[in-house]
């Protein structure tokens, strides 16, 4: 089966969606099946690469918004479309890629839509009081696009069920559970961030609004006013980023702005030598960060209003404010056996599980298809 993926707002480097990208298109790969993956970029290009063949399509920067690109040229994307000839598409992109579900339908060609983020959440941050309103009106035209919606929680899939979508698949991303491990615990890492007897605490995401960093501050000073000796790396870039680190100093905060990282594996190694991790996104609709930071052996504490509570479950807490973070941070900071319940809870959710609940998906109600030969 030639499944066809594609996605707009992927960075070039770093992020939650690439890499449920990779790991999804890699695992399509070793189950026998062709994965070609189309995603904006500055100019045309095609790279074999493990998950599959990679297409670049140009595509203009989205002003503000820290390199995101965009598909824009229907016509050209089409065309690629047409000569790729997809058994089945997959689409991470509910708004701007919507009318690709058309075509799915016009050329009889099964189509899934992955909710990746959360509409009505978006809109309430930056849209007005009308957010609910035009988030089901929007939310209506895609599920009547696509022939099946797939949501990571269900918490995501809560904003189609509510009206009326029938069928919403609830299958959860994964994490690399050898990449992501507590032997990758550094005594060096510790010592370059944090003085002996500190915590450290670490925010690993996006630094922009939709994940709502500056509430990580708010904890990082919590804990500081309670008595707690605590320090704050932050790894990860965004239009933020000078907005935040003038706000720390301003109050007299130990934030350090690490920027994105090398590697993979040196976030591994920060998240395995970090006390504790903070999401404190409003609107994630799963949390590949936190999940991360559990399989490294490191409890999170998570924005109550998101998705993430159900994902982490016992393994961390939940807090709504800067004060309640702080708490439920310290909190954590004193709980036995916290670094094994969180990697207990992490080997739940090994990748090899969410390749094959998307195939599943894809092959419900039709002949299963064979693996390439």
């Amino acid at each position: 089966m030639r499944i066809v993926r594609l996605a707009n707002f992927v960075t070039a480097s770093s992020g939650g969606l690439r890499t449920a990208l990779r790991e999804l298109g890699t695992g399509y790969e070793r189950a026998g099946h062709e994965a070609v993956l189309i995603h904006p970029g500055e100019r045309y290009t095609e790279t074999v690469t493990e998950q599959g063949l990679v297409i670049t399509l140009p595509g203009p920067e989205v002003p503000r918004m820290g390199g995101y690109r965009v598909l824009v040229d229907r016509r050209r994307v089409a065309d690629t479309l047409r000569g790729l000839r997809p058994d089945h598409l997959e689409v991470s992109d509910r708004t701007t890629l919507r009318w690709v579900g058309r075509w799915a339908r016009r050329h009889g060609v099964p189509s899934l839509m992955v909710s990746h983020e959360s509409l009505d959440g978006l809109l309430r941050l930056f849209g007005g009081g009308n957010a609910r309103w035009v988030a089901d009106r929007l939310n209506a035209r895609t599920a009547a696009e696509f022939d099946r919606i797939v949501a990571t929680t269900g918490w995501a899939a809560a904003e189609f069920e509510r009206i009326g979508v029938r069928d919403v698949a609830r299958v959860p991303l994964g994490v690399d559970l050898d990449l992501f491990s507590p032997a990758r615990h550094d005594p060096s890492v510790r010592a370059r961030w944090a003085a002996p007897g500190d915590a450290l605490l670490v925010h690993c995401g996006r630094l922009s609004p939709e994940k709502n960093p500056r509430l990580s501050l708010d904890a990082l000073a919590a804990l500081r006013a309670n008595g707690v000796p605590a320090v704050l790396a932050v790894a990860g870039g965004g239009p933020l980023r000078p907005a935040l680190q003038a706000e720390a100093a301003e109050r007299r905060l130990p934030v350090r702005f690490l920027g994105h990282l090398r590697g993979r594996e040196e976030l591994a190694t920060l998240l395995a030598s970090a006390d504790v991790a903070l999401a404190p996104g409003p609107i994630e609709t799963f949390g590949l960060a936190a999940l991360e930071a559990l399989a490294s052996g490191t409890p999170v504490v998570v924005n109550a209003a998101s998705a993430l509570p159900e994902v982490i479950a016992g393994a961390g807490l939940s807090a709504a404010d800067g004060p309640s973070f702080g708490l439920a941070a310290r909190i954590l900071l004193d709980r036995p056996g916290r670094r094994v319940l969180a990697r207990a809870r992490a080997e739940r959710f090994p990748w090899s599980a969410s390749v094959d609940g998307f195939l599943a998906v894809m092959t419900a109600g039709r002949a299963v298809a064979s693996p390439r030969t």
